[in-house]
């Protein structure tokens, strides 16, 4: 089966309100995308983040653009708590300067990180 691509505007709406109630600031939404992908033989990959470089930036005249894909067989059969952790450990791959890099797991994003991150915006959803 060949992988198919959805638009997923339930992950973007969850994606967005990461972003406001954690305060990433530098995250531009206008350049966020979300897709669901179905079909994938990835066997533990719930979810991955691609970027629009520099390189292909200039090529199209754009600026920068991240996805976020979720692969559905995956992601979709999650709690709400365990997708919100996810899509902030996606998000945490966005540097400051939203550039169309990407920022390595190693030092910075940790389990710990994310757990207490989404404590954070758990407390705030309440709100």
């Amino acid at each position: 089966m060949k992988i198919k691509y959805y638009e997923a505007l339930d992950v973007k709406e969850i994606v967005e309100r990461i972003v406001a109630e954690l305060g990433f600031n530098h995250i531009e939404l206008k350049g966020i995308h979300c897709f669901r992908s179905v079909g994938s033989k990835s066997k533990r990959t719930i979810a991955r983040i691609h970027s629009l470089g520099k390189i292909w930036q200039k090529a199209l005249n754009t600026g920068p653009s991240y996805l976020i894909e979720v692969i559905s067989e995956r992601y979709d059969k999650m709690s709400r708590d365990e997708k919100e952790k996810v899509l902030i450990h996606e998000l945490l791959h966005i540097p400051q300067g939203f550039s169309g890099g990407f920022r390595p797991h190693k030092k910075y994003i940790t389990r710990k990180k994310i757990e207490s991150l989404h404590q954070k915006f758990l407390s705030k959803k309440k709100h």
